[in-house]
């Protein structure tokens, strides 16, 4: 078959531009052999469960789900009541990035709480965790945490466990959105529970696409008193697979093992190469890099240069976003530093 694509190029535009990892395509075809019990009565499901409560605990409930916006609805939905409320920051990805997905297909009202760093406190979860019992406001009833944020940064355990137990003393739930948290805990050399179960977090949707799978997520419910409807709100929200072992087998193969960290901790050291290189050329940061993104501040004309050969998205705060993946090289990121350069010259 003649390729649709140049597959030796590589985007800085989103870690989802990057194909599946070999490994991972290697397990799916070790589950497609044979039959096995739908909806999730497979080898490979019940074998995930085992995986993640290895990393996350014995207590954990994992449910895997097609991608991370239907993750994030799940995982809220199953915490609320149908008045409840979720404070967020302002950057969060359910707030900005999920085209209303919460409010239109939950139901749910988001709090935005504008945040320096994407990262929320307990000072500023209390700016909306006000009106309780007031009948004409949304009830807050969940905090939301993205690790890695939507601007690179990342949650320590310590300000988990804070924000979590702030959180719980005031009756709400603590979700974690954590389409990166493998970068987040390859950043800080912490294993996946020292940000989740040991810091307080109920209910945490684990990502995978972004760190090398081709199609899958799971909401992983860390206390299972938090959400004793999820296996019914998953199908009802559509994200109950028939073939569930392809997710799951998705799933296994990056977290049986450490092809997670393994994975992780190349984009971050790529997006380190990178953010070095760009403060030499005397590029402002919008802060440094913990995790697999760099937040640049481009000139339109220096940007507009480096689209000719990249894609890149223009983000929050007046910078460009520059994500790197398990696969990126260094010489991608040298060619990018290079292009870079010359553009500098250039417009000066």
């Amino acid at each position: 078959m003649i390729p649709l694509h140049d597959t030796a190029h590589r985007d800085f535009a989103s870690d989802n531009y990057a194909g599946a990892h070999p490994e991972v395509l290697a397990a799916l075809a070790a589950a497609n052999g044979g039959h096995q019990t739908a909806y999730g009565g497979d080898a490979w499901t019940a074998r995930l469960q085992e995986v993640v409560r290895g990393h996350l605990g014995e207590r954990a409930l994992t449910f895997p789900v097609f991608n991370g916006t239907g993750a994030n609805v799940l995982s809220l939905q199953s915490v609320l009541p149908p008045w409840g409320a979720v404070i967020c920051s302002s950057d969060a990805h359910i707030h900005t990035d999920e085209n209303g997905a919460p409010e239109r297909v939950a139901g749910i009202k988001l709090l935005p709480v504008p945040t320096p760093d994407g990262k929320l406190t307990p000072e500023l979860v209390d700016r909306e965790a006000w009106g309780f019992g007031d009948e004409h406001r949304a009830q807050p009833g969940v905090v939301s945490l993205t690790e890695s944020t939507e601007v690179g940064t990342v949650y320590t355990p310590a300000e988990i466990r804070a924000i979590a137990d702030h959180a719980h003393a005031l009756g709400l739930r603590v979700h974690m959105d954590g389409a990166r948290i493998a970068n987040a805990a390859a950043s800080l050399g912490v294993p996946l529970r020292a940000l989740t179960t040991d810091a307080g977090v109920d209910v945490l949707s684990l990502g995978g696409t972004k760190n090398g799978l081709l199609f899958a997520e799971a909401v992983v419910v860390l206390d299972p008193d938090a959400a004793p409807g999820l296996p019914y709100l998953r199908k009802m929200d559509m994200q109950l697979a028939s073939k569930m072992r392809f997710l799951s087998a998705q799933l296994v193969a990056l977290l049986d093992g450490d092809l997670w960290l393994r994975s992780a901790t190349h984009a971050n050291a790529m997006a380190t190469r990178l953010a070095d290189g760009l403060r030499a050329a005397g590029v402002e940061l919008l802060h440094p890099p913990q995790a697999n993104g760099v937040f640049a501040r481009l000139t339109p004309e220096v940007a507009a240069d480096l689209r000719t050969r990249w894609r890149f998205y223009d983000w929050a705060h007046g910078t460009v976003r520059l994500m790197c993946a398990f696969d990126t090289t260094s010489q991608d990121v040298d060619d990018l530093l290079a292009a870079t350069r010359e553009a500098l010259a250039a417009h000066r």
